[in-house]
């Protein structure tokens, strides 16, 4: 099949958007005001954020990107921290696109990650974002896949994707980074604190943090757990098979490891392993945009709007089915 003949035109256009320079030269000011448009929900924002992406695509996909969730207290913020910090200590730049676990209603909060990752936002070499996560399935804003383009264009050689790691659908994360990595806290036995199995299948490498002090034997008991646990599972990812280790987020220790195994499994999945994740991503992405872009038309089309309400009424009152209504909404937006 063709290209799309008008990529070339919306590419000439995003180079003459007077973001397009400066986020080149990696300005952090006009990478945030990027962001920001293509997180704006505004029809006219839209276009804009779709030519500069499509002027940005080449200059991507240069960047290690890994995904980093866990339940709320497993450090996942501090952890970050240290490894990015040790990152940069190494010559390269860390961008971390951090979720905030915000309600549909609030939005999230404005600095929250800024503050938690206080010495790495501080850092020239870093660039911190916090987005709420709102609505979207899985905690992860659904311009998140854009702003990692973004950040990679900018020039960051290290994307790290932070999840509100609550155990909603972390596949969404897992779908647009190389490497998922689950941090963990100690526990044992019955206790593996109710990290649910769907996570746990798809992690490529399990951190227990909190190896220090008095934690230290539970947490190299966890990892035994975990490790033993792993064993009956497949592993999410070709020609690897997934690790567990255990680190402190608090003092140091075992944070330099975690960038050595990230480098192994770059490694065993090679550069053909890693086109085939990102192409396959990629797809998924395509039709993840599609569904979401499909359903906010549906929403907003007026013959469809007329009639929610009421179709809503009737299924909570039982005199319709959902499939019914479904149905009868999906007849309003195509017009039949």
């Amino acid at each position: 099949m063709a290209p799309d003949a008008s990529t070339p035109i919306m590419a000439a256009a995003g180079e003459g958007d007077p973001l397009f320079s400066p986020l080149r030269a990696g300005d952090r000011r006009a990478l945030a005001r990027a962001i920001t448009l293509v997180e704006s929900t505004r029809r006219e924002d839209r276009s804009r954020a779709d030519a500069l992406l499509a002027a940005l695509l080449p200059a991507t996909g240069n960047a290690v990107r890994l995904g980093i969730t866990g339940i709320p207290g497993a450090g996942k913020s501090t952890f970050i921290e240290r490894f990015g910090l040790g990152l940069i200590g190494d010559g390269r730049r860390v961008a971390v696109l951090a979720v905030d676990p915000s309600s549909k209603r609030g939005g999230g909060s404005i600095l929250g990650d800024k503050t938690r990752m206080e010495h790495l936002s501080r850092d020239s070499a870093a660039f911190i974002r916090p987005s709420p996560a709102g609505s979207t399935l899985g905690g992860v804003a659904r311009r998140t896949r854009e702003a990692m383009l973004l950040v990679e264009a900018a020039g960051y050689d290290t994307v790290i994707v932070e999840t509100v790691g609550v155990g909603q659908s972390e596949t969404a994360v897992a779908d647009m980074v190389d490497m998922f990595i689950v941090l963990l806290v100690p526990a044992g036995g019955d206790d593996l604190q109710g990290i649910k199995r769907g996570v746990i299948e798809l992690a490529d490498l399990l951190l227990v943090n909190k190896a220090d002090g008095d934690l230290r034997p539970a947490a190299g008991r966890a990892a035994a757990d975990y490790a033993h646990a792993l064993r009956l599972l497949r592993s999410p990812t070709e020609n690897w098979v997934p690790e567990v280790a255990t680190c402190s987020a608090l003092t140091g220790e075992g944070i330099d490891a975690v960038w050595s195994t990230v480098l192994r499994f770059r490694t065993a999945i090679g550069e053909a392993g890693l086109r085939q994740r990102r192409a396959a991503q990629a797809r998924a992405w395509m039709w993840s945009e599609v569904g979401e872009s499909l359903l906010a038309d549906l929403k907003a089309h007026p013959d469809v709007r007329k009639q929610i309400a009421g179709l809503e009424r009737d299924v909570i009152g039982g005199r319709t089915t959902p499939a019914a209504a479904a149905r009868r909404l999906l007849q309003a937006f195509i017009g039949r």
